[in-house]
């Protein structure tokens, strides 16, 4: 199996998120870790899983500068795709993860988990579920 690991992270907190996501499938799968700026539509067909991960910016969206233009060029390929999110936040109560989500099931993507947030850094409950969100993808 084959999971593309596409991801911004802008204060390191997604990045760890991210790590831990890496560190769970080594050894179950083939990971591709790939900036969301050298990811496109051309991606979709050469994986069979993905992890999306994007903290919140602003009002609580979706980084707007590189992640964002990549998710809306390849959102309308995830119909019937296994996919999984996460991502940070430093205020809020997570809306643009529940916005997100949204929009990802609206596309017909299929969540292989609930998406996992931290606050700021993850802390040991939120490592906890991205691994088990990561083990969905492959199961």
């Amino acid at each position: 199996m084959r999971i593309a690991l596409v991801y911004y992270s802008g204060t390191g907190n997604t990045e760890a998120m991210a790590k831990a996501i890496e560190d769970e499938l080594k050894g179950k799968a083939e990971v591709d870790t790939i900036d969301p700026s050298a990811f496109g539509p051309e991606d979709i067909a050469s994986h069979d899983a993905f992890a999306f991960g994007c903290p919140a910016m602003g009002s609580e969206v979706l980084e707007e500068d590189v992640f964002e233009p990549m998710f809306a060029s390849i959102e309308s390929l995830l119909s019937g795709k296994t996919i999984m999110l996460f991502g940070s936040y430093g205020w809020g109560d997570g809306e643009w993860m529940r916005n997100w989500e949204e929009r990802c099931l609206a596309d017909g993507a299929v969540l292989a988990a609930d998406p996992v947030i931290a606050n700021e850094a993850p802390d040991d409950e939120a490592i906890a579920a991205l691994k088990k969100a990561a083990d969905s993808l492959i199961a």
